[in-house]
């Protein structure tokens, strides 16, 4: 959006997107394998439930999360994962209690060789290589719109041992989220769109992950933040006409735009007003992609981002490349390059 007349980065950005993205096809095959196998499997596990008496309905698979949507960054902690959608042609109504569902899953997987968890949000399912774990698939679990008097998707919220009212069908599109998270934009667009995703994603691993655990801004957060408030940037030379993408400027503009977000927010709990961040699903409108974060949590968000819009900054600033990718690196990681003198 302006003259080039500071450190050109864009070629390292480009550079680091390619190093921290989940694009190889050797992982990409490895996790599809994955996949059909287990699908395979949970194929079997289900049909040996029916024969034994279990009357349970048919299902569709479908590949949901940046898997689907080509946003996935490769994990530092090397745990690759893949989210998988199971839409069971049952209602709500008729399985009140979602945890009956995922039992299913979990039982048709289940294996002595299988590290199975039922989660609150899918079933999970462990690949571990020399005692850790090295893959993992989320299996979330849907009751289908077909079913349903209102036409919606739910997804099956619990796992056991939770109070009833902690375990419910909450409304739920993935397929139609995607589409409107990935839509309006030219193709080329789109590529800055998902670099800029995948830069979030990696700096929230390395900088906000390890302080605040579970209570981290989620991955689909970060991406429907960039859904909301994402503009594509371009260098450009003095007669205004575009030249190239400008990675650095729609990062600080987007995360600008993040912080002018936060709002004072009554917590009847702390009887005082706290800085939250509201992310808002863009086809429910309902659902805050925040919600679940504390507000120590929510203040070490905002922290992180400051000291984010910071360093882009000082990047922004820089006449040397090799300088403003040094700072870049601080937040980034080492997986950013710097060029030598």
């Amino acid at each position: 959006m302006e003259v080039e007349n500071m450190a050109d980065v864009q070629k390292y950005f480009v550079q680091f997107d390619e190093a921290i993205r989940f694009d190889r096809e050797a992982e990409k095959k490895i996790l599809a394998d994955k996949r059909e196998c287990i699908l395979r499997k949970l194929s079997e596990g289900i049909k040996r439930q029916r024969v034994e008496g279990t009357k349970i309905p048919s299902y569709e698979p479908f590949n949901q999360g940046s898997y689907a949507m080509n946003i996935g960054v490769k994990p530092v902690d090397g745990d690759f994962d893949i989210d998988v959608g199971l839409r069971f042609d049952l209602s709500k109504e008729e399985y009140p209690d979602p945890v009956v569902v995922k039992t299913w899953v979990h039982n048709a997987l289940k294996i002595p060789t299988n590290h199975v968890d039922v989660r609150r949000s899918c079933v999970t399912i462990f690949y571990q290589e020399g005692g850790e774990d090295k893959y993992h698939v989320d299996l979330a679990i849907y009751s289908s719109g077909k079913r349903n008097s209102d036409s919606k998707d739910y997804i099956a919220k619990g796992k056991p041992g939770q109070p009833a009212d902690e375990r419910r069908w909450e409304p739920s599109d993935p397929l139609e989220l995607q589409n409107v998270i990935m839509s309006g934009r030219s193709e080329e667009d789109t590529q800055q769109f998902r670099r800029v995703i995948r830069a979030l994603k990696r700096w929230k691993e390395l900088r906000l992950s390890r302080n605040h655990g579970r209570a981290a801004p989620k991955g689909i957060a970060l991406t429907v933040a960039a859904h909301h408030w994402f503009d594509a940037s371009y260098k450009k030379d003095a007669s205004g006409k575009p030249t190239k993408y400008d990675d650095l400027g729609a990062l600080s503009s987007l995360v600008t735009r993040m912080l002018s977000k936060f709002e004072p927010v009554w917590n009847a709990e702390e009887r005082r007003y706290v800085s939250r961040l509201r992310i808002e699903h863009p086809v429910s409108r309902t659902y805050d992609f925040c919600s679940n974060m504390s507000t120590a949590s929510m203040l070490g968000f905002k922290e992180g981002l400051e000291k984010l819009l910071a360093v882009l900054k000082r990047a922004h600033d820089a006449v040397d490349p090799g300088a403003a990718c040094k700072a870049l690196r601080e937040q980034f990681g080492e997986d950013f390059p710097v060029p030598e003198k």
